[in-house]
């Protein structure tokens, strides 16, 4: 082999780690090892003890809604701004590391009051929640600078650093004591990691730059986070509802049938990140929503179809012969994921467009949730009632979204 071809080669391997397509495998690995701790709690603390852990996950989830509106803050400032991405990158991290405090903090005094809904054995574990908020919450700051300067690699870095320790740390947690606490535990020991990773990755870059004013990302960020938080407390109250109106035992049920739920919603979520700067631009933000729209409904689809003609094999991943009760529901926990993965894109559509209407939508369809669930007894009404729900605030959104895309836009002056 010449020095010429091994250099060569050299390149090549280093523009493929930087690149977009590295990213997104790095996210699926991610999302694997997230969904693999839930397998593994569903194996290891069976459906009473995970129940508990499933609503805390999903509690996770909701909290983190302030993490994800500083990304998309980030990213849709810095694609806007180019030339001045360190001051952005300084202002931004200033904005999150106050966000992150006060949310620990907020967390920590409504602990007394996640024990109580959740059902959960002792305190412990809701004041665990109250510190996976706090690195979480500056996760997303780092994170939405790199994708807004398609730094990739970075990006990729800390992805991986979000899903992989999770699974280790927490599983050797739930091996020494399988407890819903010790797999909290696990959980907010491992949520450090990635914001290390940001860390270290953006260490250089904003040392020297000079910081703007916080109020107005901040302003952006609570605006994002409002849409964020209704379509999470949508993804997730479902299992919030089961808890409390299911017993112990179907409430476990229905929270293994949301392992393939979950699955399927962030199975395409290396769409949602790759699209979003390019729905930032209006010149191309159409043609991004459309092109992304077919990725996760066509992998949607596979899901669906291999749920029903492979249920034996997702039992397996779900939690095994506990959870038999459930196996012919699958491909609706599927068909679930799937709406809910485009309603995700349809939610970051709109943040990208900067617009606030749509919001409205998601919190209605959160009360109509809370409404007709509180009604049901079974499994299956819970999952068809929230199915019927999703679907039809998706077609709404789709409908206010086409509608808004394809009017004309006023001239600047």
């Amino acid at each position: 082999m010449t020095v010429s071809s091994t250099s060569a080669r050299r390149r090549r391997l280093n523009a493929l780690i930087r690149s977009s397509g590295f990213l997104a495998v790095c996210i699926m690995v991610t999302n694997v090892a997230t969904y693999g701790f839930q397998i593994i709690a569903a194996r290891i603390l069976g459906p009473g003890q995970y129940g508990g852990v499933a609503s805390m996950m999903s509690l996770l989830l909701v909290v983190g809604v302030i993490q994800l509106g500083m990304q998309a803050t980030a990213s849709r400032r810095v694609t806007e701004a180019p030339g001045h991405e360190r001051a952005i990158e300084q202002t931004v991290l200033r904005a999150t590391y106050r966000a992150a405090i006060v949310l620990g903090a907020v967390m920590l005094v409504a602990s007394p009051l996640v024990w109580r809904l959740l059902r959960l054995d002792s305190i412990y574990p809701a004041l665990l929640v109250a510190v996976c908020a706090v690195p979480l919450t500056i996760m997303g700051g780092q994170a939405g600078v790199l994708q807004g300067e398609r730094r990739w690699l970075g990006l990729a870095l800390v992805y991986l650093a979000l899903g992989v320790p999770r699974v280790v740390v927490a599983t050797a947690a739930m091996w020494i004591r399988p407890t819903e606490g010790a797999a909290m535990a696990g959980v907010a020991l491992a949520q450090f990691a990635p914001a290390v990773v940001g860390w270290w990755v953006l260490r250089r870059r904003t040392s020297a730059a000079k910081a703007g004013p916080i109020r107005p990302v901040v302003v952006e960020m609570l605006h994002g986070s409002f849409a964020l938080l209704g379509f999470f407390a949508l993804s997730n109250v479902d299992i919030l509802i089961a808890r409390n109106v299911l017993s112990d035992h179907a409430s476990g049920l229905y929270a293994g049938g949301l392992i393939l739920t979950k699955a399927v919603l962030f199975l395409p979520q290396f769409v949602v990140i790759i699209a979003f700067p390019s729905m930032s631009a209006e010149a191309s933000r159409r043609s991004a929503l459309l092109k992304s729209l077919a990725l996760v409904g066509g992998l949607g689809i596979c899901a669906i179809a291999g749920s029903w003609l492979l249920s034996w094999l997702a039992m397996v991943f779900i939690g095994g012969p506990d959870y038999a009760e459930i196996e012919g529901l699958l491909w609706v926990f599927a068909i679930l994921g799937t709406v809910l993965s485009v309603l995700q894109l349809l939610v970051y559509s709109v943040l990208a467009r900067r617009s606030r209407l749509s919001a409205y939508l998601l919190w209605i369809a959160v009360a109509a949730a809370i409404a007709l669930g509180a009604v049901q007894s079974t499994v299956d009404g819970l999952v068809w009632t929230v199915l019927t729900i999703d679907a039809i605030l998706v077609a709404v959104l789709l409908s206010v979204t086409f509608w808004r895309l394809n009017r004309p836009q006023p001239t600047a002056h």
